[in-house]
């Protein structure tokens, strides 16, 4: 059932992405109902009722938005995020952590665990000075893969792409953005425009594995040309 729930989860993403409201609007409703639908089963086999559920978020709320139901007080953005963590650390605070990364979950996606793991790290003080820093270790990281490439070690090429990954995920956290959003909006970028060359390679009768690397790059330009408009 979960995934079920995290396939849900993807396409409301794509449809928020996408700024496809009508869409958006259906997938919410299908990522609420395999939320009521999972409570219900815990609910109906005795295990976790659904108030338990529903007040358990609310103390969770209550208890990490100290400045919006008790007396604190926060004047930036900067000493809310604080609060916040410090909240939450005291919430994780027992001896199963022993580790500023074991509240991270080892089942999510690879990208946004990634991110969440860099930012733990960060958290401790473990951090680049400067973006430039991250883009030498990128470049470090490209001609590492290159060697194991020519070794002709796949494992090897496998764990050097990884760093590759891992390390580009740092330069959008330190950018700004979430690597996430970005490879997803470059996807839609691609299947747009192939999308488009598809629709011309049909109105001239040609098939793209019929063509040679030069008419296959002029398709592709025209399909980016109009994409880009």
């Amino acid at each position: 059932m979960w995934k079920c729930l995290a396939e849900e989860v993807y396409e409301l993403q794509e449809a928020i992405v996408k700024q496809d409201l009508e869409n958006t609007c259906e997938e919410m409703g299908d990522v609420l109902f395999q939320i009521l639908f999972i409570m219900a089963i815990f609910h109906d086999t005795n295990q976790i009722s659904i108030s338990r559920v529903v007040d358990t978020v609310v103390q969770k709320m209550i208890r990490r938005h100290p400045h919006v139901y008790g007396s604190a007080v926060v004047t930036t953005q900067a000493d809310l995020l604080d609060q916040w963590e410090r909240i939450k650390s005291r919430e994780k605070d027992h001896p199963d952590n022993r580790s500023a990364l074991d509240a991270v979950p080892s089942g999510m996606p690879g990208l946004l665990r990634a991110l969440k793991v860099s930012k733990a790290a960060v958290k401790q003080g473990f951090e680049w000075e400067n973006i430039h820093q991250v883009l030498d270790t990128v470049k470090n990281e490209i001609s590492e893969f290159e060697t194991a490439l020519e070794k002709g070690n796949e494992d090897e090429t496998m764990v050097e792409f990884g760093d590759i990954l891992f390390s580009l995920v740092n330069v959008a956290r330190f950018a700004g953005f979430d690597p996430e959003t970005a490879l997803a909006r470059s996807t839609a970028k691609f299947e747009g425009r192939f999308r488009l060359m598809e629709a011309d390679l049909a109105r001239k009768n040609c098939k793209l594995q019929g063509l040679s690397a030069a008419e296959k790059e002029a398709f592709w330009s025209r399909a980016k040309r109009g994409y880009d408009k």
